[in-house]
């Protein structure tokens, strides 16, 4: 009885594998798109644990990476580090990352039998389905990166996530290696909870300190006793150097010196996230030579400071998607000395429907430094009305374009752009996918 159970499970995973695969055949042959999510949701709805029986034929072990910001760079990077060592590695690398994503990303890697033949998986995972994927997949690692708040619509705040991933991270093996942001003071404290191995990540580099806390920011109080922390100095939103003046509590120390460790990729925000793919990339034991020379030549994911090269003119797509992401990526742009900037907002599902934190965005600083400003997207006037809130004086030297057709607008920046400059975009999620599809002619989803 045990054995003809077992085949039927077989098949039925086997027929989930081979429709969904011949659905991936059909949409990229007639360039509908990358199938990227559909495949999955499809192979779930046949057989809905996919996921767990895929995962536990993953040879060396799943590497899940969960945050707001910085997923798909962190997990691109390590996957590029793997590969070097001649590793076969399955990867969520579109950026779908919910459920179906997930399904997809092992589907594409298996036979029409649903095998699978790789040594890792390195899935990185929205934040708010963490605790339903932990146990199915089982993962050997969890890089946990950040907690901001990001789309107000659909998620709670930091505490109510961090809770929950620490309740069920607790209970998976021992064996798990789980690598946290110690500069996250709700991270950090859930790494000092877990009964597994810990490893943390972080900055030492008191010359990147912010002058102010921001605006944007989301966890200053100690997660244990609730105090206000005392910060020696912050990197970006809440992230820094930090103690609990009544409790005790302080930042963990991280395994590697990050002083070290140089970056190619623009940002101190990637600085975090060159460290935790290299913390992990040592754990599973490859050499710090080939982890610095994939990081020294390693190309940015799509959307995320992604160089490209319109009309003879240099493009830069900064993935804006939050107050703290939008923060960091203005930080790029003034510290560049080019003066043309298209920031595009869209409201939809990947977005958030909820638009009002681009007023936590200091957009102060983008306004103040003048140049061009081109705004687009669904929600082109909300931008529009936050940016000339900004204006400290009806004599500033902005020129503030508004322009709703997107592809007019990105003529319009390009035109604005001197031959010796780059144009920086700032957009959010689904706005970077119609950005790149029209710079590029090509569908991500």
């Amino acid at each position: 009885m045990g054995k003809k159970i077992e085949l039927i499970e077989r098949l039925q995973l086997g027929l989930a594998v081979s429709i969904a695969k011949s659905l991936t055949f059909f949409v990229r042959s007639l360039r509908l798109g990358a199938a990227s999510v559909l495949p999955g949701s499809i192979a779930r709805r046949i057989e809905p644990r996919i996921l767990q029986l895929l995962s536990q034929q993953v040879k060396n072990g799943i590497i899940l990476i969960a945050g707001t910001n910085g997923k798909t760079t962190t997990a691109l990077l390590l996957s590029t580090i793997l590969e070097h060592k001649g590793y076969k590695i399955a990867h969520n690398a579109s950026g779908a990352n919910l459920e179906n994503g997930l399904a997809t990303a092992l589907i594409d890697n298996a036979n029409l039998l649903g095998s699978l033949n790789v040594d890792y998986a390195i899935l990185e995972v929205d934040e708010n389905i963490v605790p339903k994927v932990l146990t199915p997949l089982q993962p050997r690692i969890i890089l946990c990166l950040n907690l901001f708040r990001d789309q107000l619509d659909r998620y709670g705040e930091v505490d109510t996530i961090s809770k929950r991933w620490t309740k069920v991270i607790s209970t998976l093996p021992e064996a798990t290696v789980v690598i946290p942001n110690a500069d996250d003071p709700t991270l950090s404290n859930l790494g000092q909870q877990l009964p597994q191995k810990v490893l943390f990540f972080g900055l030492n580099e008191p010359e990147h300190y912010l002058e102010a806390i921001p605006h944007a920011v989301d966890s200053i109080y100690c997660p244990r006793c609730g105090h206000s922390l005392d910060y020696q100095g912050v990197y970006l939103s809440h992230l820094g150097d930090f103690t609990c003046p009544s409790c005790g509590f302080t930042k963990s120390k991280p395994a590697l010196e990050s002083g070290e460790w140089s970056q190619i990729l623009v940002g101190l925000y990637n600085k975090y996230n060159t460290l935790a793919a290299a913390t992990a990339a040592k754990e599973l034991g490859i050499d710090e030579q080939t982890i610095r020379e994939t990081i020294n030549s390693f190309q940015a994911a799509f959307g995320r400071a992604e160089d490209l090269v319109i009309d003879g003119k240099r493009v830069r797509i900064l993935l804006s998607k939050n107050p703290v992401g939008t923060n960091e990526t203005i930080r790029v742009v003034t510290e560049s000395t080019d003066k043309t900037t298209l920031l595009v907002l869209n409201d939809r599902t990947p977005d958030g429907t909820d638009v009002s934190w681009i007023w936590d965005v200091d957009t102060e600083k983008l306004v103040e430094r003048g140049g061009t400003l081109v705004v687009s997207g669904d929600r082109v006037y909300d931008m529009a009305l936050r940016l000339r809130y900004s204006q400290k004086s009806a004599q500033s030297n902005l020129n503030l374009i508004v322009e709703e057709d997107l592809r007019q607008a990105i003529a319009t920046a390009l035109a604005h752009t001197p031959a010796n400059e780059t144009l920086h975009i700032l957009p959010t999620y689904s706005a970077m996918l119609e950005v790149r599809e029209v710079l590029t002619g090509r569908k991500i989803l």
